[in-house]
């Protein structure tokens, strides 16, 4: 079965590196669009997530429309990651745009700290940040990731992600060699911080709701001397994004270090306006909103019997 895998991957990839980005973006809306009809799970998961966040402001049906688009948003992006991890960077710099915060030349005070941290999220083609090299040639690249239970998928997927040389530690296997290469300095590493995190999490307000929050970009900002900064990839057009970095979130305050909690909250907050910005673009399949409490809770209900219609391209 994993070499079945395998090779139906290794076949998948291989096409769609062969065709143009823009058709690729085009196969995986529709790809997408037949998913959110089939996966009633994450549709349903997408429903809610959407209805206790948007619920007050926007009806059952403009709720069920979003939730589509979501899904074809998704289809897009990880067809177009399959093709941008092939691109070279004179193609690559075509779709793709890197703008803000000095292109991490310079903090607000003026450091020079060794590091520099993105904590980014699951928006857009979120697998862009493993091509920064190309727009940010200064430092060395670096990010995280959760390996694949196929081995052979694993490596496939592993090959894709360091193909401009980016560093890849596994996140429950890679702490120690993540640790010698961020002491060694003049590092540019890329955190996605917005899945849940029971263990050893903190529990903090994300679109008015509590949720379990890694407490990881701001513990590895201090203890390794990072300027900070939240980045979003926002999706402009068919086959185009743009990666937005924003002012760097201050670690230390009075001289003093900030608590990981309010460093969090400055994350979320820039996390929630990229939400708001352009809805579709975030990953609303995912149970997000794990929390012991319910405070923050609306009480709106699905209407699961209304159907999409009149949804954009």
């Amino acid at each position: 079965m994993n070499r079945l895998l395998y090779f139906l991957a290794l076949v998948g990839a291989g096409i769609l590196q062969a065709l143009p980005l823009c058709s690729v973006a085009r196969i995986g809306r529709w790809g997408g669009g037949i998913m959110f009809w089939m996966d009633g799970r994450h549709r349903r998961m997408a429903l809610q997530n959407l209805t206790q966040c948007y619920g007050a402001q926007k009806s059952p049906l403009e709720i069920r429309q979003l939730a589509y688009e979501n899904f074809r948003r998704l289809g897009e992006n990880y067809c177009s990651a399959v093709k941008t991890a092939a691109m070279d960077e004179s193609e690559l710099r075509k779709c793709v745009e890197v703008r803000g915060a000095g292109i991490l030349n310079c903090t607000s005070d003026g450091d020079q700290p060794k590091n520099r941290l993105l904590a980014t999220g699951h928006f857009g083609n979120f697998e862009l940040f493993t091509r920064m090299a190309a727009f940010v040639p200064e430092y060395r690249h670096a990010a995280t990731y959760r390996g694949i239970r196929q081995p052979l998928v694993d490596k496939l997927v592993y090959s894709m992600r360091t193909v401009s040389g980016n560093l890849m530690f596994e996140r429950r296997t890679g702490a120690k060699e993540l640790k010698r290469v961020m002491n060694e300095g003049g590092v540019l590493l890329s955190l996605a911080v917005d899945q849940s995190a029971r263990e050893n999490g903190m529990e903090v307000p994300f679109l008015g709701r509590p949720c379990f929050m890694t407490r990881s970009a701001a513990v590895m900002a201090m203890r390794y001397d990072c300027a900070l900064y939240a980045a979003i990839c926002y999706r402009v057009a068919l086959g185009r994004w743009v990666i937005e970095i924003g002012e760097p979130i201050a670690t230390r305050e009075n001289g003093k270090r900030r608590s990981a909690e309010a460093i969090t909250r400055d994350i979320n907050r820039a996390f929630e306006a990229a939400v708001h910005r352009d809805p579709a673009n975030w990953f609303w399949v995912h149970n997000r909103w794990k929390a012991r409490s319910t405070a923050y809770c609306p009480a709106e209900t699905i209407n699961r019997k209304i159907l999409p219609s009149n949804i954009s391209a």
